[in-house]
Parts: C-alpha cells; sequence; structure tokens
C-alpha cells in the first residue's frame, strides 16, 4: 500500500535574490473608470478569509525559444490584459462600515519587480513539490504588515533570473478580486496574450458584483458555523502554533484516491461519493489521529470551499465571473466520533456538507457577512482543506515558453490547520500532492494512519 503513497522531501535552501527594479503596470488602454471612482465588493469579496494575497510561483527551465526580455514580454501582456482586467489596477480602500471595495487613483497599477539570483535553477533541485525556502521569490514590501490588502497593488508579480537562464513567476493576487476559477481566468488571459502577442480574453470578464448584493431586511437561515468564534479547549492550538510545525507533502497516486473512494462506498452504496469526500475525511481522521486531540469531547470542525457557479440558477451568474462565488462548507465531529467511527461515516459528513451549501444558502452567507462581519480569521479545533486540483494551474501558465516545471504554492506554515490537495505536476500525470502541517513528533504517525486505508 506504501507505494500508492510516497514522502516527498524538499531541500532545506537560502536563495540568494537581489532586486534590479521595479515597475507600476498601468492599463494599455483606456477603461471605463476616471480617478475617484470606486467599484462594489460583494460580501464573498471582502469576508475576513479573502482579506489576503494568495501566492504562487511558476517556475522555467531555460528552453532555445525563451527570450532574455521575459520582464518585457509579461510587462507588455500584464498591460494589455488590465484593460479588460481594470479593477487589478486600482486599490482596496476600507469604508466606514469596515466592508472594502475598490477605488481608483493616481500612481496606481499592478507591480512587476526583476529579481536577480546568483545561484542556478538547477540548483533548487526537486521542483515538483511546494517548499517554504522559495519564499524570496515573492515580493513582499519592506516592513510589511501580515494580512495587508488595503492600499496595496492587487497583482504583485516577480520575476527571479536564475543564473542558468530559467526564471520563475511568483505572483500575489489579492482573493478580494477572485476566487481559485476567476484567478485561473485571469492568468489564463495573461499567458496566452503573451504567447500570442495580441490581447486575448474569452470568456469576456466580467465584474458584476452587484449580482450579490445583500437582501432587504437580511436573512439568514442557517447558522454558519463555518464563521463561528469558538474557544479553543483542545491541544491542538498548543500542538501547531506554540511549536513551528513542519510542511509535509505526500504524493498520492490515482489508484491510492479511487481505494479511498471505495472504502468510502463500502458501506452505504444509495450515497455517491466524491474522491474529494473520501479524500477528506480520511485526512481529517488521519490528521486528528495523529495529533493524538483532546479532550475526546471537544467539536471539532472541518471546512472546505464549494463552487457555487453551476447552482445560482436565479438569474444565473454571468458567463466570465471571475470574482469570489465560492462558499464554504462545514463539517463538524466529535474527537471521539472521528476516532470510533470508520472512514464512510467521517465521509458522509464531509457529503452532507458539500451538499448543504445551495443558492439559498449562498445568499444566507452573504446576508449573514452583512449583519455579523467577522473581522478575526477563526481557526480554533478546525481544519481547511484547499482543493487545487480542479484548477488547471499547468495549462494556464504557458506565456510562450512552455508549461512551468512547477506551478502552486509555497509556504503553508503561516496557517498550519490548512491542506492543500495539489494536481500532480508533469506532463499526463493524474495523482495529486496532499499538503499539510504537523509537528514533527507527529509525522511517523500521520504516515501509517494515512498509508493503512485498508484498515481506515
Amino acid at each position: 500500500m506504501a507505494s500508492l503513497m510516497e514522502d516527498i522531501h524538499f531541500p532545506h535552501l537560502s536563495i540568494p535574490v537581489t532586486v534590479k527594479h521595479k515597475e507600476a503596470v498601468l492599463p494599455a488602454g483606456p477603461i471605463p473608470v476616471n480617478h475617484g471612482d470606486t467599484l462594489y465588493l460583494s460580501n464573498l469579496d471582502d469576508i475576513i478569509g479573502c482579506r489576503v494575497f494568495t501566492p504562487t510561483v511558476y517556475f522555467y527551465h531555460s528552453t532555445p525559444s525563451m527570450s532574455k526580455n521575459v520582464v518585457e514580454k509579461l510587462r507588455d501582456a500584464l498591460a494589455l490584459v488590465l484593460v479588460p482586467y481594470y479593477p487589478f489596477s486600482g486599490r482596496i480602500r476600507e469604508t466606514s462600515n469596515g466592508k472594502l471595495e475598490i477605488f481608483f487613483g493616481p500612481n496606481q497599477g499592478s507591480l512587476i519587480v526583476e529579481a536577480h539570483s546568483s545561484i542556478a535553477l538547477a540548483d533548487l533541485g526537486d521542483l515538483s513539490t511546494p517548499n517554504p525556502s522559495w519564499s524570496p521569490l515573492i515580493y513582499r514590501f519592506p516592513n510589511e504588515e501580515p494580512y495587508k490588502v488595503v492600499d496595496m497593488p492587487l497583482l504583485i508579480a516577480q520575476v527571479t533570473y536564475f543564473r542558468d537562464g530559467g526564471f520563475s513567476l511568483g505572483l500575489r493576487m489579492c482573493h478580494c478580486l477572485c476566487d481559485g476559477i476567476g484567478a485561473m481566468q485571469f492568468f489564463n488571459a495573461w499567458a496566452t496574450t503573451a504567447r500570442v502577442g495580441t490581447l486575448v480574453a474569452s470568456p469576456k470578464p466580467c465584474w458584476d458584483r452587484e449580482y450579490f448584493l445583500p437582501r432587504d431586511p437580511p436573512l439568514i437561515n442557517y447558522p454558519h458555523i463555518e464563521f463561528m468564534s469558538v474557544v479553543d479547549e483542545s491541544s491542538l492550538t498548543r500542538s501547531l502554533w506554540e511549536v513551528k510545525p513542519v510542511q509535509k507533502c505526500y504524493k498520492v497516486t490515482k489508484e491510492f484516491q479511487e481505494q479511498v473512494k471505495s472504502l468510502a462506498q463500502e458501506t452505504n452504496k444509495d450515497t455517491n461519493y466524491t474522491a474529494f469526500d473520501a479524500m477528506a475525511a480520511h485526512v481529517w481522521r488521519s490528521w486528528v489521529k495523529a495529533l493524538d486531540v483532546k479532550p475526546l469531547d471537544y467539536e471539532l470542525r472541518l471546512t472546505f470551499t464549494v463552487n457555487t457557479r453551476h447552482m445560482l440558477k436565479n438569474p444565473p451568474l454571468k458567463d466570465g465571473f471571475y470574482g469570489n462565488a465560492v462558499c464554504i462548507a462545514c463539517a463538524t465531529s466529535k474527537v471521539e466520533e472521528l476516532i470510533d467511527h470508520p472512514l464512510p461515516w467521517t465521509a458522509d459528513l464531509v457529503n452532507r456538507a458539500r451538499l448543504s451549501v445551495n443558492e439559498d444558502y449562498v445568499r444566507s452567507t452573504v446576508d449573514y457577512v452583512e449583519v455579523r462581519r467577522p473581522k478575526t480569521l477563526e481557526f480554533g479545533g478546525k481544519l481547511t482543506i484547499t482543493q487545487w486540483t480542479r484548477f488547471l494551474l499547468y495549462e494556464s501558465a504557458d506565456f510562450g515558453w512552455g508549461r512551468p516545471a512547477y506551478a502552486g504554492p509555497i509556504d503553508l506554515t503561516p496557517t498550519p490547520q490548512v491542506c492543500v490537495f495539489l494536481p500532480e505536476g508533469g506532463i499526463n500525470a493524474d495523482g495529486m500532492l496532499v499538503c499539510l502541517c504537523l509537528p514533527e513528533t507527529a509525522c511517523k504517525r500521520f504516515e501509517e494512519l494515512f498509508c493503512l486505508i485498508d484498515k481506515a
């Protein structure tokens, strides 16, 4: 069984990076706003969990077709794409009631940074799995506050040239402007425009954040325990925040996923569990057991996002909408229930949480945020699983130099209660990477539990 799941070790590196040049990138043509104008952000856009930048990195090996003017090519294509995607050239500010909006003023635009490293791309070793050591390849302002999005460039790109001709593209995109699907739409437009040399933006980008206006009066039809602030009286906080956890990544084959799904389905033939239902349940159970969470009667939460685009019928969401159109599903269980019940029981919890998200739930979420407007990220008793396997990370990142050697996040340790499912990077690869954070003392136990799916 262990051959179907492999612990991927990544090297601990020191990457010297020197920033050579920074440049604001403005739209290459007229845009439908003037200085002083503002754009509405929906309550799904400015929810507390979206008030972050999503950092990703893309590596490209040197090829004969690669131009030395990578920065110029990316900059020129970005300027073209910023015409239809003009909100990325603005800034975020907070209004009187704490809500966020986009505003437009002078000296804004996106930011592109040129940097150089004295080492070769080959010196980075294995590029198949995220490595926290890659952090210097993502630009951050000196003394930048954590979670700052107000008055920041909404797209920050750093191109780092390596000694052997390869380069990396490190991106920070403000989550307030787009969810994962929207980010891929924008990124694909940028890459395609760079590749063909003229603007390509299909589907036509649609802002339309007023689609998610709250009802008058607001109507909250669900308890929304996904947002609930709880006092973490369990050992989770101590395990994950009081010691520095390590980032672990496991390569999981398609066969492994199918076996987990088959086991989850074993005792309930009337419900069709997805591979995500089964894998999320398996990770959650293995994680809780490995961390030896106490007390046993403590109520835990598993949260994950659900894409709602296909659910929205009244009226339907317009094609090309790239804003946040996801809701947070939440499964709950006491520690002892997760430990004592078999995998199918937990998979059913995940399945029911996922299916509970519908159009009415979306509207209730919008209204809940309007009334309560949560101010802090809540981690109490929670594991959050983020599914990136549905995004075309590699296919959307061909700027003219082919697929990247790696595409995805870097460092999960700042939020150690997050687990990410990533697509495997090789051509025709159908496996995935499961990346999460654990204390050193829990790693071996997690691997043992995760492998033994036949005894789950």
